[in-house]
């Protein structure tokens, strides 16, 4: 056996996975430098720190006693399932991080049935046990009930739980007797997790994620399932589609703390990083140059949404962005296609548009909001759920979701799921608040988020998974209230806007610059209607009391970029550039859009 332990850390959103395995580090004492805690090692990426989840999975090695700990942090979002997959194929067992208050939660259950399926052994952590309230022994019986009811056998039931609390950095076997550090928790993964083998014979490995350094190119990084790798070394890569290419390998990396460090040989067992290898996809497998036999690829889950992707062709395009043409937009897609397993691109009607499909809103404005920090220039249409035909019977996907939130908002939340088709499954009182089970179609959850928060004054915490296809459910009753759109290209003027706020609400202030198209507004009523904000005041030289009163406007209606996804209907866009996110209809031209209705 050697002296190595790959684990997987799965945990639901927020519940401080990142923050974990950031202790881990300290406590190897990679950072002698104890400023740098606080300070999220692993979510480096500018996205994923502003919005407090993990989105990519990453790889790290904490050194312990004489073994080796090699981690991976992974998404708890069921949108980036596709890297989930991918990861637990590199993993011996799994730390399944929960909340000590929250319990286990829908992203948890979808994560641990994928390491369950796959047979890894699990540790339970319960973090968060210096909240008040929280409630660790029920919830590590929640975890049990979860493990069984997702068809669990008797060894992986037979799991090792630890207490503690990631933030304060301390794990103990017994929540009641808090320690001084981690260590409780690495002597767990150690005595629990079952070691790497070393498997002789030819070598074998799958790829299970890749890197991208400008100098060498792409890097292959996976795990060794069988034999050495060494640099310079012949091997043959088997590709998904079953055709085998000979390559060389140049160098051999593992990860030792946060790097990467080049070695002579890599033993089964071990996480590697090989470079030299051209033209990989994930899901290949490195194998011997004479004898070549592939492992099983990575099985992904089909994607559940499409959504079409298009240069922006407003009148404002090519002013904030750096990259604006179908070739940019086209090059772009590919590359992200290499490491994102879950999308799929083809090609749109016209020859400057996409449409990609992704496992869910979040995937996919996740990809949007990258692209746009690189210096794209966008325009996306609605997001639209992709059916199925089973059997003869038109199927969709369906969601479960569960919101938490106080006792006196319920009713409305009820009310709001079931208009969209939603069927309420279970409701539980937890300390003030209350825990709601529905089956969704996951269309009904498009701008169901942004909703419930207005209507909840924020209260509430939503999260949803897919669950499968069923019979398609009927018509859901879509936006009421239409759109109002500026009829010229200008200056929005105070004046103008004042007077027509009994119109409805404006999507933008008073000063900036729109064009004729642009949806600058929600109508009170349920059809569109075409506004002049350009408009001044005539100025006379008649003066009269009371007449020039200063102009109030409300503050205007902000949409993030999700919440502009979802608000849209048919005929509008997105319109994304690094600075601005505005809304338009397709057809700018107001008697296009009236020829093209009629």
């Amino acid at each position: 056996m050697q002296k190595i332990r790959n684990i997987a850390i799965i945990a639901h959103v927020d519940h401080g996975k990142t923050t974990l395995v950031d202790r881990m580090i300290l406590q190897a004492m990679l950072f002698r430098d104890a400023g740098k805690m606080g300070e999220l090692i692993l979510d480096n990426n500018d996205l994923e720190r502003e919005r407090g989840i993990t989105i990519l999975a990453k790889n790290v090695s904490v050194p312990y006693k004489d073994y080796k700990i090699n981690i991976i942090d992974t998404p708890g979002h069921a949108d980036f399932g596709g890297e989930v997959e991918r990861v637990l194929n590199m993993a011996d067992g799994v730390l399944l991080l929960v909340d000590a208050f929250e319990g286990t939660m829908p992203q948890t259950r979808f994560v641990l049935s994928k390491a369950i399926g796959m047979g890894k052994k699990a540790i339970v952590v319960i973090n968060k046990v210096d909240k008040p309230n929280c409630r660790p022994d029920e919830v590590n019986e929640q975890v049990f009930d979860l493990m069984f009811s997702l068809n669990a056998t008797e060894e992986q039931l037979d799991f090792k739980t630890v207490y503690g609390s990631a933030k304060q950095g301390w794990m103990s076997l017994d929540w009641k007797k808090p320690t001084t550090d981690i260590t409780a928790l690495l002597d767990t993964i150690i005595d629990a997790i079952p070691g790497s083998e070393f498997n002789e014979g030819t070598p074998q490995m799958l790829i299970s994620s890749l890197e991208y350094s400008p100098y060498v190119g792409r890097i292959a990084v996976g795990r060794i399932h069988r034999g050495i790798l060494k640099p310079n070394m012949q091997v043959s890569l088997c590709k998904r589609d079953g055709s085998i290419e000979k390559s060389r390998i140049r160098e051999l990396m593992v990860f030792e703390g946060l790097e990467k460090v080049k070695v002579t040989e890599v033993r089964s067992g071990d996480i590697c990083a090989v470079v030299g290898i051209e033209g990989f996809e994930i899901g290949d497998t490195i194998a011997d140059y004479e004898t070549p036999q592939a492992l099983p690829t990575i099985a992904v889950d089909e994607p559940t949404m499409s959504m079409l992707f298009t240069i922006n062709d407003s009148p404002f395009f090519g002013r904030e962005g750096k990259f604006v043409t179908s070739r940019h937009l086209k090059e772009r897609l590919e590359k992200e296609l290499e490491k994102n397993l879950a999308l799929k691109v083809k090609d749109g009607q016209t020859a400057d548009s996409f449409v990609v499909n992704g496992r869910g809103v979040l995937h996919l404005s996740v990809l949007i909001e990258t692209m746009r920090r690189e210096g794209f220039e966008i325009q996306v249409g609605q997001p639209k759920v992709l059916d199925k035909n089973i059997n003869g019977i038109r199927c969709e996907p369906v969601e479960h979701l569960t919101i938490d939130l106080p006792e006196e908002l319920v009713g409305r939340a009820i009310e709001m799921v079931t208009r969209r088709k939603g069927t309420l499954l279970h409701m539980e009182h937890r300390a003030e608040r209350v825990h709601l089970d529905f089956d969704i179609p996951a269309r009904g959850l498009i701008g169901l988020r942004s909703n419930l928060m207005t209507a909840t004054q924020g209260e509430a915490v939503v999260s949803h998974r897919f669950k499968g296809y069923e019979p398609f459910k009927g018509e859901i009753e879509k936006r009421t209230n239409g759109s109002l759109i500026a009829i010229e290209t200008g200056i929005a003027i105070a004046y103008s806007m004042d007077k027509l706020q009994d119109r409805g609400r404006f999507f933008i202030h008073p000063g900036e610059e729109i064009y004729g198209g642009q949806v600058v507004g929600e109508n009170t009523r349920g059809d569109d209607i075409g506004i002049n904000l350009c408009k001044t005041k005539k100025l006379t030289n008649v003066r009269a009391s009371g007449t020039d009163d200063k102009v109030v406007l409300p503050p205007p209606v902000e949409f993030s970029l999700e919440e502009a996804l979802e608000y849209i209907q048919e005929d509008e866009l997105v319109e994304v550039t690094p600075k601005s996110i505005r809304l338009r209809k397709i057809y700018l031209d107001e008697n296009e859009r009236k020829r093209r209705k009629g």
